[in-house]
């Protein structure tokens, strides 16, 4: 493998990618395949932290739309991250990679709070630190939480795991005309109104200039090959790209 590009990263995973084919909960050989991938990539030298979303167990958002109010049912969408972080450090731990979970909502009983600069020197000691219950603050998406955490964390690129191989003009399981980006600026982004991610995270990265490079999940060696920017991907960064 190349060497790494970037010495510190923040991975960002949904929670839907770990339900696998089922339509509810975690698939035990996705998150042990996840942990396999952040693994190879950590054992490259890469400072690795993680943010994973919530959605294969509950979604805020969702709970909102049949009538819950939104700032309870953020709340449980939090919580949910926080199961989801848990089970990737079991499985990084099992495969003997140090892990650490710290949780924007404080329960020491059973992860650390977040706390910044302890984050950062777990990173340097070589542990993964997993950032769960988002930015620990309603109407705010994992998305969002993780453009923050890669900002405060000073990390060199935002690397977003999704179930495509980058960005596209439509979704390409449904329009097979679809296109792909193999790169574009922050701002075509936001003015083309693509849904990689929120307005607010792409923002965040903009004003502190953090690439986001968008790969496919479930491709054996991807999270590797994209810190080295092989493979294929698609990174969003600067002004004049595309």
């Amino acid at each position: 493998m190349s060497k790494p590009c970037y010495k510190r990263v923040l991975i960002k995973i949904s929670g839907e990618a770990l339900m696998g084919k089922q339509d509810f909960g975690m698939d035990h050989e996705i998150i042990t395949f996840v942990a396999r991938q952040i693994a190879k990539t950590h054992e490259m030298g890469v400072q690795i932290s993680v943010v994973v979303g919530g959605g294969n167990i509950f979604r805020g958002i969702s709970g909102a739309a049949v009538g819950m109010e939104r700032a309870s049912a953020d709340t449980m969408g939090m919580l949910a991250t926080v199961i989801n972080a848990l089970a990737l450090q079991n499985a990084l731990e099992h495969i003997g990679i140090q892990t650490r979970v710290q949780t924007a909502i404080a329960m020491p009983t059973v992860a650390e709070p977040y706390i910044r600069r302890r984050a950062i020197r777990h990173m340097e000691k070589g542990r993964v630190v997993i950032f769960g219950a988002g930015t620990g603050n309603p109407f705010f998406t994992t998305d969002t939480a993780a453009a923050l955490r890669a900002s405060e964390m000073g990390c060199d690129a935002l690397l977003k795991a999704t179930q495509v191989d980058g960005v596209y003009t439509a979704d390409p399981k449904k329009d097979a005309k679809a296109k792909k980006f193999d790169s574009l600026s922050y701002m075509e982004v936001l003015s083309r109104d693509l849904k990689v991610m929120d307005a607010s995270a792409i923002a965040l990265a903009r004003e502190n200039k953090i690439p986001v490079l968008v790969f496919a999940l479930k491709e054996e060696d991807s999270f590797a090959r994209v810190v080295c920017k092989k493979g294929k991907f698609t990174i969003i960064e600067g002004e004049n790209n595309g």
